[in-house]
């Protein structure tokens, strides 16, 4: 679909704003928009009830969770849905760390989000269990899988990865990391919510045991989830009230869940795999669609890599091989929050600071200094918005 013609479908989008921030959550397409409405306007109740409204739920949570297997190459029955990535992970990171002990290890990156490090941390802290960090390079931004490998034992039980970073956009080789992992024994949590929006995604061949990633990102409402298999979330014990669910992926998913959010999700989902006209059933026509979204993402990409690197006084954070459309930079003279400001004067929206990638900046020593500016480009980006931010940052720098 021509980007002019997938631009028509975001009512939120303006001639007048580059909304260069997609990492922090997309606009959501008119068909979204409808879905939500129309769920709130349907007569729903709570799941398990005998009557039709109780019913029409259900059929809701179950459709959500074959959107999001079919987006990701997971089953349904697999599918943990929940308000977001970080309120999962603290949740499963919970459950996984029951069986962890004195002696026992996880590993961690510096080049992820804090929502894939804290969890993780904090679980072993309460079982005593010890924290092992692989970190990236702080030069290129690439994260080897060698660098894993260095810090894996026998008594790793766990390596939390990113599939993507939020801040620099580095695509670390998952699959080799999870083939390490499995090697010693190891689980593989990856978090997928950056990488989602902008690549095709199939959790099998990345060797991932359970992989992250929030609908929000993909032109979806906030929601999120956690995809496994279903053999190993049954292997698993997660706090719970004694009434939920006994089985699947439903004792996972504390309280009622938000049936019109939920909605919403098969709604973008579908609205995805619409973006193209290949034949095939959803799952065929998503990896078609995000096969052509990246090519034009990357495109994108080398345009606004070679407009920053090309002004004086610009330095951008890494060079890392693959990586998805996401930059971030430092302006000389200039705090990122001030530059981010500037820019927003001039309708171009950008972020600055950490963006929880808390991690990668402390390594870079930017924690103090205010973090970076990130610059993201997503599906409804265009050239002209690329180069307007260009224009414009090489403006700020060329300012007294």
């Amino acid at each position: 679909m021509p980007v002019d013609e997938v631009r028509a479908h975001f009512p939120a989008l303006s001639p007048d704003v580059a909304a260069l921030d997609g990492a922090a959550g997309t606009q959501v397409p008119v068909a979204v928009v409808q879905a939500v409405a129309e769920a709130l306007r349907t007569a729903m109740a709570n799941q398990g009830g005998a009557f039709a409204a109780s019913r029409t739920s259900s059929e809701v949570v179950a459709e959500a969770r074959s959107a999001i297997a079919d987006l990701v190459g997971g089953a349904p029955e697999g599918v943990v849905l929940g308000p977001n990535m970080t309120t999962l992970t603290f949740h499963l990171a919970d459950a996984i760390s029951r069986t962890w002990g004195r002696g026992d290890e996880v590993v961690v990156t510096s080049l992820d989000h804090d929502a894939n490090v804290r969890p993780w941390r904090l679980a072993a802290e309460r079982a005593g269990a010890t924290v092992r960090v692989a970190d990236f390079d702080a030069e290129t931004g690439e994260l080897p899988a060698e660098a894993v490998q260095r810090v894996l034992s026998e008594r790793t039980r766990l390596v939390a990865v990113t599939a993507a970073s939020n801040a620099i956009g580095t695509r670390p080789g998952v699959r080799a990391i999870a083939d390490a992992a499995h090697a010693v024994g190891a689980l593989t949590y990856v978090d997928g919510v950056h990488a989602t929006p902008h690549v095709p995604t199939d959790v099998a061949q990345l060797g991932a045991d359970l992989y992250a990633c929030s609908s929000y990102k993909f032109c979806g409402p906030h929601t999120g989830a956690v995809i496994a298999d279903p053999v190993l979330l049954e292997r698993l014990r997660p706090a719970k009230l004694v009434p939920a669910p006994d089985a699947g992926p439903g004792r996972f998913e504390r309280g009622t869940p938000p049936f019109e959010l939920l909605a919403g999700v098969r709604a973008a989902v579908d609205w995805l795999a619409g973006l193209t006209d290949a034949a095939g059933d959803r799952r065929t026509r998503l990896l078609a669609a995000f096969t052509a979204v990246e090519g034009r993402l990357q495109g994108l990409l080398e345009r606004l890599v070679a407009g920053l690197s090309a002004i004086e006084g610009v330095r951008l954070l890494g060079s890392p091989r693959r990586r998805t459309s996401t930059v971030s930079f430092l302006v000389d003279g200039h705090a990122p929050g001030a530059v981010a400001s500037r820019l927003s004067e001039q309708g171009i929206a950008v972020w600055a600071g950490d963006n929880y990638a808390y991690e990668l900046m402390r390594r870079l020593g930017l924690v103090e200094t205010g973090g970076a500016v990130r610059a993201s480009i997503v599906l409804y980006n265009t050239a002209a918005e690329v180069d307007r931010l260009v224009d414009a940052v090489a403006a700020l720098g060329a300012a007294p």
